[in-house]
């Protein structure tokens, strides 16, 4: 069942005080979700201005998303942002979201011209294989001087860039227990806290929901 989390926004405290932008917005986005199953898991409602990219309601709303594989539903594409680069960062960042007032501006569209570029490159890569499969049957001896170093690519980068986005995630994870056990008012066992994870729908990397032994990791630094 798909999973969204919905973000509403006006720009001043007076469309705030007025409710007339925000019910309008809460009206388009139930006309979206109408006939759609799946399940929203919270809506966020923030007055600022949408040029302003440190927003801490679009910011916990965005960590919803990443740490529940949810998607982003909002009214209107300005109440998200209107910078390019900003709507670019979320597809990077693996944050799916729809508009719904027009859904075909979503991340898939941003990302087409990406893909289309990462097709051409594996024909590329298809045609090049074809290529020393044929030279190969023709007894050409393949190699240069440096398939050595291509071979054995240095993958540091990439791993860390790896553990990064991991040790992200697990802060964004132990901000949520905290708030959590804030709420809950008490001290909650391993158990009670992967029990109120999965039930709010984050998941694990994998995405899994939480156990125990998660939770144990998680809280004593482990990557989850």
């Amino acid at each position: 069942m798909d999973q969204f989390v919905v973000y509403l926004r006006v720009s001043t405290p007076g469309q705030g005080r007025s409710r007339l932008g925000l019910e309008a917005q809460q009206a388009a986005v139930s006309r979206y979700l109408a006939g759609r199953p799946g399940e929203v898991l919270e809506t966020v409602t923030e007055v600022e201005s949408g040029a302003r990219g440190d927003r801490p309601a679009l910011a916990r709303a965005l960590r919803r998303c990443r740490l529940s594989g949810a998607t982003l539903v909002v009214a209107k594409l300005d109440r998200l942002s209107r910078d390019q680069g900003f709507i670019h960062g979320l597809r990077d960042a693996g944050v799916a979201f729809v508009v719904a007032d027009m859904p075909e501006a979503n991340t898939l569209t941003i990302g087409v011209m990406a893909a289309m570029a990462e097709y051409e490159r594996e024909l590329i890569s298809e045609r090049t294989r074809a290529g020393l499969a044929a030279a190969r049957a023709r007894g050409v001896t393949l190699g240069g001087p440096n398939l050595d170093r291509d071979r054995n690519t240095d993958t540091t980068a990439a791993r860390a860039e790896r553990t990064r986005r991991a040790r992200r995630r697990n802060e964004e994870l132990l901000g949520v227990i905290a708030e959590l056990r804030e709420e809950a008012g008490e001290a909650l066992t391993l158990a009670g806290i992967a029990e109120r994870l999965n039930a709010a729908g984050y998941r694990t990397a994998c995405g899994k929901a939480f156990g125990r032994g998660t939770v144990h990791r998680l809280l004593g630094g482990e990557l989850a």
